[in-house]
């Protein structure tokens, strides 16, 4: 080895370690705790070795409504979320006037507390005795029936969920893609006004592929965010997610650990590497589309 790669590792040698030290070691022992059946973290005892914690999470019915609440909620909020970024960026891009200021109003969200903006959204959605929430009254002025959007039918809580999900990390996509917007060339434009092309045109031919890899990052991102979403759900329901039946896989990891059922740290280990298993196959799966239709400059 010479001496500039000497340097070069020395001067990577704190990242390694701290890397290896909180990601990779602790993403072993987990690995580890998951095969360990009937494990005691006080006595650190287990009376067997296989595969037993993951058929009991893949047969546990609380895992199962965890899975289809987190696949639901990045299926609807992702593509959700991160169109209306794109058109919110558009639009400010597209204005002079007042622009700054509509970026800081977009932004606000982002910096508030995701739990008391939880509080307002139940003010907004849930029925309570004394009123039916500003949301069903408007409801109401339609003609429609109130409906219990905290503590009623499942679609209505799904709903609320995806709708206080896509208004936290709206702000942050429309950060990420005003800047983008603001980085493409100028000269593209001109030159496809001289030519008359249509706006539509130079949206889908020029603006898109431009901005390409940052719409890539933000739906990678994304669906990693929606697939660790845990404090959104308690905001909104509670801590008790499995009697609203609105739990997530990482709320059912932290249950297994922590809540009324806790206590199992094998079967919670089970569960996260299921979770790393599924972020990891659709990440890998967006890397290959994103071959064909991501363009880097």
């Amino acid at each position: 080895m010479d001496k500039k790669n000497f340097k070069a590792w020395l001067y990577l040698l704190p990242a390694i370690l701290f890397l290896g030290l909180f990601l990779v070691y602790p993403l072993i022992d987990v690995f580890i705790y998951s095969f360990e059946e009937g494990y005691n973290f006080a006595s650190q005892t287990y009376y067997g070795v296989g595969p037993y914690n993951y058929s009991y999470v893949l047969h546990d019915t609380y895992f199962l409504q965890a899975v289809k609440n987190t696949f639901l909620l990045v299926i609807i909020t992702v593509p959700v979320s991160t169109g209306l970024a794109l058109l919110i960026s558009v639009g400010l891009s597209s204005i002079k006037p007042l622009r700054e200021l509509y970026q800081t109003i977009y932004f606000l969200p982002y910096v508030t507390n995701t739990l008391a903006v939880g509080l307002v959204f139940m003010i907004l959605f849930q029925k309570t005795e004394y009123t039916d929430g500003l949301v069903n009254l408007f409801i109401n002025w339609f003609g429609g029936e109130s409906v219990d959007f905290i503590d009623g039918p499942y679609w209505a809580k799904m709903f609320v969920l995806c709708f206080y999900t896509v208004w936290v990390v709206l702000p942050f996509k429309i950060l990420i893609l005003t800047s983008a917007l603001a980085s493409v060339n100028q000269d593209y434009y001109k030159a496809a006004k001289v030519d008359g092309t249509s706006r539509l045109r130079i949206f889908t031919r020029i603006t898109l592929p431009m901005i390409s890899p940052m719409i890539f990052y933000l739906v990678i991102t994304g669906f990693i965010g929606a697939f660790k979403a845990y404090s959104d759900a308690v905001a909104l329901f509670g801590t008790d997610l499995n009697a609203a039946g609105m739990n997530t896989i990482v709320g059912y990891v932290y249950d297994m650990l922590y809540g009324d059922s806790g206590g199992y740290p094998s079967y919670a280990s089970a569960a996260a590497i299921i979770l790393f298993a599924i972020v990891l196959t659709i990440t890998c799966i967006n890397l290959l589309v994103s071959k064909k239709h991501v363009h880097y400059s």
